[in-house]
């Protein structure tokens, strides 16, 4: 269905026919025509599909019938809620691209940065807000902001608010609007939560569902491959060389993470760069606005931060965390293949992982295709790397053979007076023979003298008595005088025993002076 079939009003079909737009998609055609007749709607619809014209374009058409309230003060008439920052500028951008040829004011509400521009718009008077509910919220409490004039209210991206606790804000918004007003609540995904929402909020909604929530979008080739924690990122320099990658969003699971797989791919010559809550909001636009220019190719981010990311032509997804929930990868592959174009998804599933993979392919009810073509990790052995071994293949690393003592022989040859003293007479200089004298009768040396005199001799010169001037420890008991100095490698703050008194190891023993 062509837009000028869905009777909006003339500004708003020459806004979208700027942007290139004539054919309405399937969310839009569905929705646009509940939402002008001032129904409450519940709508479900993949990442992508165009969520945000079918109700910015309605909601827009609504508040020109009828008359704007210019100047100061006047109040807010349309709030728009979303999980993210990122969004949260997407959607203010889109109502502004659609509203050009309208006198309607926008205002973008989101924590990260200081209040007081938000406040001063606020205070102006806006007719369109969007926020996101913590920040709104707390403006509320300051009592900046205005909802006892809005007329329309949608909350986007409902099951990622949901997830990330904002539950209970919205209730608290909520509570705060007119009882008469429009809802309109929209999600990818639909789990029986955003079902009771829905069901608490709406009153006799229409409900649009374009595809089933288990399905991904069209136009996407998926692939997974197994390989182990460690290689993942060799194998990222190597698909991104490749493949290659135009432009690439790479996900993790957790915000450090993102931060690692970039300096990762810093020491293989990429750019990239990292988005997610522990950045400034200067930080995230800035690292958005480069990925969208193509400065930067390599786009990492979190679940989170991903909601806002709308970006065309994204030729790769990488799932280099396999999430532990099905939904967020129908959510993260939408990033690709949008408005009809093609694009790629890989993830690389570890060991651990498998049972996140399993229940993926379970959501989407088929088999992800498993690939192999995988590099040469450092430390292969050469043999795998010459015949294409299955063991590169799944990333399993395998060590060249080193040679050394059994462990066993070092732990028990202490105690049995057997193999200790040839090992540390193959490790160490002879000058440390005769340092620590055969004690009772040659079955162990002192385990601090075996512990501590080689390593600090080899560091602060020799230690044998005749080298330092010392007396030789006592020929029968191999024991030290003790009006001999302390012995230097004991360490700062070790207790000193005075001539009067007995070290620990020789209580029980009859003293013997030279």
């Amino acid at each position: 269905m062509k837009f000028v079939e869905l009777g909006l009003s003339e500004p708003l079909l020459r806004a979208v026919a700027a942007e290139g737009y004539a054919v309405a998609t399937p969310v839009q055609a569905q929705s646009i025509p509940h939402v002008l007749e001032g129904r409450d709607l519940l709508g479900c619809a993949q990442t992508g599909t165009g969520k945000t014209a079918a109700f910015a374009l309605p909601i827009l058409h609504r508040l020109t019938s009828t008359p704007v309230v210019a100047g100061r003060g006047a109040r807010t008439r349309c709030l728009i809620l979303c999980p993210t920052r990122e969004l949260a500028t997407q959607i203010a951008g889109d109502f502004r691209t659609y509203g050009k040829n309208l006198r309607f004011r926008v205002a973008v509400i989101f924590g990260g940065v200081s209040q007081h521009s938000q406040v001063q718009a606020l205070r102006q008077g806006v007719d369109i807000v969007v926020a996101t509910p913590g920040r709104l919220l707390d403006l509320i409490g300051q009592g900046h902001a205005d909802l006892r004039g809005v007329e329309t209210v949608v909350l986007d991206e409902a099951d990622r608010m949901l997830d990330m606790g904002f539950i209970h804000d919205i209730r608290k918004i909520v509570s705060r609007l007119p009882a008469q007003r429009q809802t309109l609540l929209f999600s990818a995904t639909m789990p029986p939560e955003i079902r009771r929402l829905a069901d608490s909020l709406l009153k006799n909604p229409a409900s649009v569902q374009i595809t089933p929530v288990s399905a991904t979008a069209e136009g996407i080739k998926e692939s997974v491959y197994f390989v182990e924690k460690r290689h993942k990122p060799a194998l990222l320099a190597h698909l991104f060389n490749k493949l290659p990658m135009s432009r690439a969003i790479v996900f993790t699971r957790t915000k450090h993470g993102a931060d690692r797989v970039v300096r990762q791919l810093q020491t293989y010559g990429i750019r990239s760069e990292a988005i997610h809550g522990n950045k400034s909001q200067n930080a995230r636009q800035r690292a958005l606005e480069n990925f969208r220019a193509s400065k930067t190719p390599v786009l990492v981010a979190t679940d989170i931060a991903s909601r806002g990311i709308d970006i065309d032509d994204v030729s790769h997804v990488v799932n280099f965390d396999v999430s532990h929930e099905p939904e967020t990868y129908i959510h993260r592959i939408g990033r690709t293949a949008r408005a009809g174009a093609k694009g790629e998804a890989v993830s690389f599933c570890d060991r651990e992982e498998r049972g996140s993979l399993k229940l993926i392919e379970k959501l989407i009810r088929r088999p992800i295709p498993v690939m192999n073509d995988h590099p040469v990790y450092q430390n292969e052995p050469a043999a795998a790397a010459a015949n294409g071994h299955a063991a590169a293949g799944n990333g399993h690393r395998q060590s060249a053979p080193i040679e050394h003592v059994p462990r066993h022989a070092s732990k028990h040859g202490a105690r049995r007076g057997e193999e200790h003293a040839p090992r540390h007479a193959a490790q160490h200089s002879p000058r440390h023979e005769g340092q620590h004298a055969p004690h009772q009768g040659g079955q162990h040396a002192p385990r601090q003298g075996a512990q501590h005199a080689p390593h600090h001799a080899a560091q602060n010169g020799p230690r044998h008595p005749a080298a330092q001037g010392q007396k030789p420890r006592h020929p029968a008991t191999g024991g030290q005088q003790h009006s001999q100095p302390r012995p230097e490698h004991q360490k700062p703050g070790k207790r000193r025993f005075g001539p009067a008194s007995v070290h620990p190891r020789d209580r029980g023993r009859k003293p013997v002076h030279a």
